[in-house]
């Protein structure tokens, strides 16, 4: 009797807490779906805070996870970072640089989020071509382990009006959903001249050449995604508006 009351116990316990188990994914996307509904966001903010880096390299385990995590946590927090104090914007240096994100034991700037962690320890300005060496341990835990996914850039908001609209990622569906949001962006984004077979596209291809596989990359990508009829003999580039622009938001389809 002893034994089986015992028994009890320990499965309710472990009932319990699996049950209070905090699923940080989650927390990512309630984060984002609060801010897209204009309700609080304090929980998920608090939570994230309290993380710990067990806590986060224990539940994303594949680039999949890590990729849809880190995507929803950095536009979550341009949104509430430019909500709070707009006139960051007027030094956009400074403020991606600046330390501001709370989670897994340490205050990571947007810098941090996207070169270190979802570029895989990239060198800011080097067009993609330099990495960083000797990194800290919470960033080679964090950080992709595969090849690094070029698609970011089309999902990425820092807040500025030429910036990829705001959405919301899953790791169960990131594969599908990259693939739209990257579609959608770069038809808007660009224009096709036949005569000269010449794309027009975003700065973006440009900056980070490197993670497209070169400017022949970013071209073979623009025919791929049938963006162009053809692959382009040449590229050029759109300016980038980086007026502040809130609130964009897209929906993926089911």
């Amino acid at each position: 009797m002893k034994k089986f009351l015992l028994t009890i116990v320990f499965f309710t316990t472990l009932s319990t807490v699996s049950q209070n188990k905090i699923i940080y994914s989650d927390v990512a996307q309630d984060l984002l779906e609060n801010i897209i509904a204009k309700k609080s966001y304090e929980k998920q903010v608090k939570i994230l805070a309290e993380s710990t880096l067990e806590d986060l390299t224990s539940e994303l385990k594949t680039d999949t996870q890590k990729l849809a995590f880190w995507l929803n946590v950095y536009n979550g927090f341009i949104q509430i970072s430019l909500m709070d104090n707009p006139k960051e914007y007027e030094d956009r240096g400074a403020f991606f640089k600046k330390p501001r994100v709370k989670i897994a034991g340490e205050i990571l700037s947007f810098d941090d989020i996207e070169h270190d962690i979802m570029r895989k320890s990239r060198v800011k300005i080097s067009w993609g071509y330099l990495r960083k060496y000797f990194r800290p341990k919470w960033e080679r835990k964090l950080r992709i382990d595969g090849d690094l996914e070029w698609r970011i850039h089309f999902a990425l908001n820092c807040g500025a009006k030429s910036c990829p609209p705001v959405a919301i990622y899953s790791a169960e569906n990131l594969n599908s959903e990259l693939d739209f949001m990257t579609t959608k962006y770069l038809n808007e984004q660009t224009t096709y001249n036949s005569e000269t077979k010449t794309a027009t596209s975003v700065s973006l291809f440009s900056w980070f050449r490197a993670d497209f596989g070169g400017l022949c990359g970013a071209r073979q990508i623009l025919a791929d995604y049938k963006i162009t009829p053809e692959k382009p003999k040449k590229l050029a580039f759109k300016n980038y508006d980086w007026t502040l622009s809130l609130g964009n938001f897209r929906t993926i389809p089911n």
